[in-house]
């Protein structure tokens, strides 16, 4: 996997625990109040992510923006097949992200 193309160390950091299927360092980058929106739908981030990592990853970046925030590619999920993601994080002014948006992707 090429994290190198994720230019803000956060995110590339939150991605990479993704990746290893660690859902402890993972939230240990967002806010305990952080917001998750899927495909613009509220849902419980910690419930999300307890559930999906480890069955859902990347299988390619594919693109970057936002300064290296908003994060682009292939994904898989055991439960949804293949299809186009993207990750947006939102940090606060403390340097934790306080938001996450993610959602399938056309590009």
């Amino acid at each position: 996997m090429e994290y190198g193309k994720i230019s803000n160390e956060k995110a590339k950091a939150a991605i990479e625990a993704w990746q290893k299927g660690d859902p402890t360092l993972w939230l240990s980058f967002f806010t305990t109040d952080a917001k998750l929106f899927d495909d613009g739908h509220p849902r419980d981030l910690k419930k999300f992510s307890t559930e999906a990592i480890g069955h859902e990853r990347f299988t390619s970046i594919d693109k970057v923006e936002d300064n290296g925030m908003s994060v682009y590619g292939h994904f898989h999920s055991d439960t949804w097949g293949d299809f186009k993601t993207y990750f947006k994080f939102h940090l606060d002014a403390a340097g934790k992200f306080d938001k996450l948006e993610i959602g399938q992707a056309s590009y």
